[in-house]
């Protein structure tokens, strides 16, 4: 037998990212993003060794987040024998309410010796609607969450199920993932260099500036290409931007 579950949270999908955010997001690499959450003194936002499991995968979405503890054999006798209680289980009742846009951002504590969710219940999270699974621990069903072709990011993989490490205790509430604070509602981006997380309240202005960034970079590439010098180019000193600035005067 197993003891009652945890269900003191609230399940509800954070409100929706502006689209325009969702779409500035969508156009920008994570290195750039990191590099301009820097200038708002956010040091640390890309979690550490979480990967894409396909590469070529684009991640853009708003956290919604799961936590996980280690097993307890009182709290998961049940669950170790394949029985579940889907309307008290924290993984179980979080899939239930994942909608549009939202990623599940699992907080398994970089245990990686055992999967944190595998193809079927991600194949009900693409139904519902979300943008993507994160996790800092690993996937089991690798090939089948790849199948299913939501974007999905994990530490590694493994064939053992959740249940022989993992025990699923909150959802909807602030976790760490990857090394990385992670609050419901947080945008998440993520491409083949992995996955970064920026404040929702940041993320408009972050998106905006990341733009503007890469294509002042793209007119610095194209310097550097034809010839020039890194020397008053990169960074760029006044002359360099007052060529960017005509240069899009021209072009528009």
């Amino acid at each position: 037998m197993s003891t009652p579950a945890n269900t003191d949270y609230d399940p509800t999908p954070s409100r929706p990212l502006p689209d325009a955010t969702m779409k500035a997001l969508a156009q920008v690499s994570t290195a750039t993003l990191t590099s301009v959450l820097l200038k708002f003194g956010i040091r640390t936002p890309f979690m550490r060794r979480v990967r894409p499991l396909v590469r070529g995968t684009r991640l853009v979405g708003k956290a919604y987040t799961l936590r996980y503890i280690p097993m307890r054999e009182d709290l998961d006798g049940d669950a170790l024998e394949g029985r579940f209680d889907n309307l008290t289980n924290a993984q179980r009742v979080g899939i239930e309410h994942i909608g549009h846009g939202d990623v599940l951002v699992i907080d398994a504590r970089e245990e990686i010796n055992a999967g944190t969710i595998g193809n079927i219940l991600v194949t009900r999270m693409k139904v519902r609607g979300g943008a993507g699974i994160v996790t800092d621990g690993s996937f089991r069903d690798a090939e089948g969450i790849a199948a299913v072709g939501l974007p999905a990011y994990s530490a590694g993989t493994h064939a053992a199920t959740n249940v022989t490490l993992h025990h699923p205790v909150d959802i909807q509430r602030p976790i760490a993932c990857g090394g990385v604070s992670v609050f419901p509602g947080d945008a998440i981006v993520g491409d083949d260099d992995g996955v970064i997380v920026i404040p929702r309240h940041l993320a408009s202005e972050v998106g905006q500036r990341a733009i503007e960034q890469e294509r002042r970079e793209r007119f610095i590439l194209n310097l550097v290409r034809d010839g020039a010098s890194i020397i008053g180019t990169y960074p760029p000193d006044a002359s360099t931007l007052a060529a960017f600035e005509a240069s899009r005067s021209k072009n528009t």
